[in-house]
C-alpha cells in the first residue's frame, strides 16, 4: 500500500533498524520503545489486522514472532519479553504488527500502560538491532540485512 509506512519499510523505502529480514516478515526496532529492543515484526503483505491475514500466512508469521520472541532475552539480557497485538483501535500504523517487548522483572511495565523511552542515538538502536540479530543467526533465522 503506496501511503503504509510498514509497506515502505519492508519495501527499502523508509530505513528501519531491521532484526530480521525474511520471506514471511520483517523485524525491526520500534522507533518509540517501551523498552530498548522492542521489536515490531510485520507480514510482508499489506494486512491492516490479524483477521485479515491469509490463513496459509499465519504458520510463518508467527513463527517468525516466536523466532523474536525467543531471541530478544539472550541478546539482551533480558528475562522475557511481552508479545501483543493490537486490532485498530491503538494501532498507530493500520499495518498487522506484532510487538515483542524485553521484560525484566521490576522493570516498571504494568498492565497495558505502555510508557515510550527513546534511544540516545541512531548507533545505539542499530546496536541492539545487531545484537538481536546475531542471537537470531545463532538460533539459524536469517538475519536482516
Amino acid at each position: 500500500m503506496a501511503d503504509c509506512l510498514f509497506c515502505a519499510i519492508v519495501a527499502g523505502t523508509v530505513p528501519a533498524f531491521k532484526v530480521v529480514d525474511r520471506p514471511e516478515g520483517i523485524g525491526f526496532l520500534d522507533i518509540r520503545p517501551v523498552f530498548k529492543g522492542h521489536v515490531l515484526v510485520v507480514p510482508r503483505p499489506h494486512v491492516p489486522e490479524l483477521s485479515a491475514l491469509p490463513a496459509d500466512l499465519l504458520p510463518g508469521f508467527f513463527s517468525l514472532v516466536q523466532e523474536v520472541a525467543t531471541a530478544v532475552p539472550p541478546a539482551l539480557g533480558a528475562k522475557g519479553t511481552f508479545v501483543a497485538m493490537n486490532n485498530i483501535v491503538s494501532q498507530s500504523v493500520p499495518h498487522l504488527h506484532a510487538h515483542v517487548v524485553p521484560r525484566t522483572k521490576g522493570d516498571g511495565l504494568r498492565g497495558f500502560f505502555w510508557p515510550r523511552t527513546k534511544y540516545a542515538s541512531d548507533e545505539e538502536a542499530a546496536s541492539l538491532a545487531e545484537l538481536i540479530g546475531k542471537e537470531l543467526g545463532s538460533l539459524g533465522v536469517e538475519r536482516a540485512d
